[in-house]
């Protein structure tokens, strides 16, 4: 069993498998599991992926498990050479970081210890054709350059700690079957660089479907005075997805999964 590390931008797809009819629009996951069918494996290819994030989101750092054995009693393939052997077969999408040998019950997704997101927001841009060209579809711009960041911090450390987050979840399938109460361990908002930019990070065990986008949208929306301390703390003790406002949540352009860390051993 390997667990991988691997990135790649949202706007091109999403995490994982697409339904087939939509085989035209690819995800990683289809990407991943084409690859390493390539090399060979006695087994049937299956990868588990730890975070499944949305089309448009990105990732600098997600990760998976899968099974993988050789023919004819072949060692298995050392870390190293996984990497180089799966970045060759996806050709121009060589997204792999990094790989690791780990135990027959390890878990890619429940095993994870936190999820970093990093939510990140232009000020003062008009136009996209405004942002330099590698930031297009990577950031949030918006066309006001204030926000009032010391309410949106005091907002975000209301969300810090052990809540019910139902208000900050979007109803999909998955709803019945999710504990809404998650501990957020990390909600800052600190400066950018180059033009005005502003980094939102958030760090928890998991999250909810859209949760970061959901509490972006929020703070965003306490920094341009359209909801109120008072009102965000009510939004919050409702768990209640219907009382999160209409239009309010973040586009997932602007957001990255920038780490899943796990125990060393």
């Amino acid at each position: 069993r390997y667990l991988i590390f691997f990135q790649y931008i949202g706007t091109k797809y999403g995490a994982v498998k697409v339904p087939p009819h939509q085989l035209e629009k690819k995800g990683v996951q289809d990407h991943l599991e084409d690859a390493l069918r390539r090399l060979r494996p006695l087994n049937p290819v299956s990868l588990s992926i730890s975070s499944r994030t949305d089309r448009g989101v990105h990732a600098l750092s997600n990760s998976a498990h899968f099974d993988f054995q050789r023919k004819n009693d072949k060692p298995p393939f050392t870390e190293e050479i996984l990497v180089e052997a799966l970045n060759f077969h996806l050709k121009a999408e060589q997204i792999v970081t990094r790989a690791y040998r780990v135990p027959d019950d390890f878990h890619a997704r429940f095993r994870a210890l936190s999820r970093t997101y990093v939510y990140r927001i232009a000020l003062g841009v008009s136009q996209p054709a405004q942002l330099p060209l590698g930031e297009r579809d990577m950031c949030w711009n918006l066309r006001h350059r204030e926000l009032d960041v010391e309410a949106m911090r005091e907002a975000a450390a209301m969300l810090v700690g052990t809540h019910d987050f139902s208000s900050f979840r979007a109803v999909n399938s998955d709803m019945p079957f999710r504990n809404p109460v998650k501990t957020l361990d990390v909600a800052s908002i600190q400066p950018g660089r180059e033009i005005p930019f502003w980094e939102l990070t958030f760090q928890s065990k998991s999250f909810l479907y859209k949760q970061v986008r959901r509490m972006t949208g929020a703070l965003v929306a306490v920094g341009q005075g359209r909801i109120s301390l008072t009102k965000l703390k009510d939004i919050l003790e409702s768990r209640d997805s219907l009382a999160y406002p209409h239009n309010v949540v973040a586009p997932a352009r602007g957001l990255f999964l920038t780490r899943v860390d796990y125990r060393e051993s």
